[in-house]
């Protein structure tokens, strides 16, 4: 079974990530179409602006957990696949030697 991590960029420019089991186009035709009540429902997505994709539900949850914890930052480079400044862009910063 595949399961799709992917980040909403939403019309009041904030960022929702979500996962699915279905075909990212459907699910993201539910959230404009307002099918579910809650967090796009009321800040219809514009498009989608990264997917992952998991073998293992449990990865993808993991996953979504993760980036959700994220600043906007982090997600802002993480959908521009800058790989490279995750560590610096953490909430406690980077760890520096003395």
């Amino acid at each position: 079974m595949e399961v799709t991590v992917y980040i909403l960029h939403c019309s009041d420019g904030s960022y929702y990530t979500g996962l699915t089991k279905q075909e990212i186009e459907a699910r993201v035709w539910e959230h404009n179409a307002g099918t579910y009540d809650g967090y796009t429902s009321k800040r219809l997505p514009r498009r989608t602006r990264l997917t992952e994709t998991y073998d293992r539900i449990i990865n993808a949850i993991a996953r979504e957990r993760q980036i959700k914890g994220w600043s906007r930052r982090k997600k802002e480079a993480l959908i521009a696949l800058e790989y490279e400044t995750l560590p610096d862009l953490s909430k406690r910063g980077p760890v520096r030697a003395e």
